[in-house]
């Protein structure tokens, strides 16, 4: 495990030993629905790459502003940070975001705990983030299991090849393969990662590329080399026009799937 996503299981470790149980949102869980190529659009307002992405004086309102946008320019999810101390996220951006939408909502953390998982799920998410990197064995499958009961969706994230293959027992329904493109000892993005790794990434499993995905030629690229789907966060963060800037990575994602397939 790199440092820094030793510090930051540590953190989520302190956190999930002080979750409460929270007040149901009145938010169901809503499935995730693809369409050839498709994106899930982040909201984070900092990232340790790439320091603070968003200062609004209401973070609640800029975050659903910024939910609804991706929704318009026809996202398929959307991601929300809710790590505080390097991210900027909480619970309470997630809520707003999974009550104003009529997407589904993930909650992205570095999660180590299934209760973080019913967390999630009491504050509207449809799906979690689940990093291989930080899980053993048990706690991933029960993880697994808390969003499974909860009729949720995991994006489960490797970053090598090594641990493409320790995933591949936990796939099935509702679990999709992320691979992370950055380089988590230097913060590094390493494009070229994507097209080593989705090789490996065995058949049937919904692929979705992670990190470094800045434009409409990117999108095209990953699903020219067979990602059905892209997180997307910084890039969205920083146009000046979310909604378009969705549109044109979905659009040019789709003429990239259909160039190969016809190929």
């Amino acid at each position: 495990m790199s440092d820094f996503l030793d510090q930051m299981a540590s953190a989520s470790r302190q956190r999930a030993r002080a979750a409460q149980h929270l007040p149901r949102a009145e938010v169901p869980v809503r499935p995730l629905c693809l369409d050839g190529f498709d994106l899930i659009a982040e909201i984070k307002l900092s990232a340790p790459s790439s320091g603070v992405l968003a200062s609004p004086s209401d973070p609640l309102v800029a975050t659903v502003t910024q939910a609804l946008a991706y929704e318009s320019g026809g996202a398929a999810a959307v991601s929300v940070l809710t790590e505080p101390s390097r991210f900027g996220g909480s619970l309470e951006h997630l809520r707003a975001v999974a009550e104003a939408v009529q997407l589904p909502v993930m909650r992205k953390d570095f999660l180590v705990d299934p209760v973080q998982v019913d967390e999630a799920r009491a504050a509207g998410a449809s799906g979690v983030l689940l990093i291989l990197g930080i899980l053993d064995d048990p706690t991933l499958e029960a993880c697994l299991q808390a969003a499974s009961g909860h009729g949720m969706f995991v994006l489960l994230e490797a970053f090598d090849g090594a641990e493409i293959e320790r995933a591949v027992s936990f796939l099935g329904p509702n679990v999709l393969l992320g691979i992370n493109c950055r380089d988590l000892r230097t913060l590094a993005v390493v494009p070229d990662r994507l097209r080593t790794l989705v090789s490996k990434c065995p058949a049937g499993v919904i692929r979705v590329a992670e990190s470094g995905v800045m434009g409409p030629a990117d999108a095209a690229r990953l699903a020219s080399l067979g990602f059905q789907l892209a997180l997307v966060g910084t890039a969205l963060m920083r146009s000046t026009d979310p909604e378009d800037a969705v549109m044109q990575m979905v659009s040019a994602g789709r003429q990239g799937g259909e160039a190969c397939a016809s190929a």
